[in-house]
């Protein structure tokens, strides 16, 4: 509905862990994703690294008859013997299905993901992406056990920051643009911008099958209320930013 750009939102500290978290990803998807090969070679790379909720729910790699499923008969069929299926939780958060996937949550943390490690410290803001992205993984791939898709990005993780950002910053102005009136750039309180968000992925959730037409809008939900969970049970009562007349948006 909206497109975030920026917020005014001083911090105090330089969000170095959201700034590599950004170079981590774009470094990922650059370098090591075949992006720009067939289908069947980028459907065999996230096979071998992406979660499957059914090798979760098995705790072991899928065999050759239940890879083959994966590809509809359309590709060739890859097996991975060796493959970490847990450790795939975390790879998976770093691997994304295109350029506009990548950007997006990209621009999703960029803007909001400064303040949360601001208020929470490098290493702890750290471990809160990571942890919420696995229960964002996790929280989908349980109730879909016998599912063979890849799941892949970082969308649950930085739902979880876009939900500690907004129980610990509810009324910071964001700058937005939005596309019905010609991307005309509006400041509106982040308890109206990051609600919204929210509120349209419990209706796509509603109305979407299990992955949402590719997008897995239960592992938003999930990583978005873990985030304001762990916020809630883990937030100190630390001195807020300080507080400086807001930037000018140009």
């Amino acid at each position: 509905m909206v497109i975030p750009v920026g917020d005014h939102n001083p911090t105090r500290r330089t969000p170095w862990v959201t700034w590599l978290l950004v170079a981590v990803n774009l470094a990922v998807f650059v370098f090591a994703e075949p992006w720009w090969a067939d289908g069947c070679t980028q459907q065999a790379f996230f096979q071998r690294w992406a979660t499957i909720p059914a090798e979760l729910a098995q705790g072991q790699p899928l065999d050759a008859r239940a890879a083959a499923a994966t590809t509809e008969g359309q590709c060739p069929v890859r097996t991975f013997s060796d493959k970490e299926v847990y450790a795939s939780v975390l790879f998976g958060m770093f691997l994304h299905a295109g350029w506009l996937h990548l950007l997006g949550n990209m621009l999703y943390l960029w803007v909001f993901g400064n303040n949360v490690e601001d208020r929470f410290g490098h290493l702890r803001f750290l471990a809160f992406y990571l942890l919420t992205g696995a229960i964002a993984t996790l929280a989908f791939a349980v109730p879909n056990a016998s599912s063979l898709s890849t799941l892949v990005g970082a969308s649950g993780a930085i739902a979880g920051v876009l939900g500690s950002y907004l129980v610990l910053f509810p009324g910071a102005r964001v700058t937005v643009l939005v596309p019905f009136l010609f991307f005309l750039p509006v400041r509106l309180p982040a308890l109206i911008v990051l609600g919204l968000w929210f509120l349209l992925q419990l209706g796509e959730l509603r109305v979407a099958s299990m992955a949402g037409g590719g997008i897995a809008y239960l592992a938003h939900v999930a990583g978005f209320v873990a985030g304001v969970g762990l916020t809630v049970a883990l937030r100190g009562p630390g001195r807020p930013p300080r507080r400086e007349a807001p930037a000018e948006w140009a």
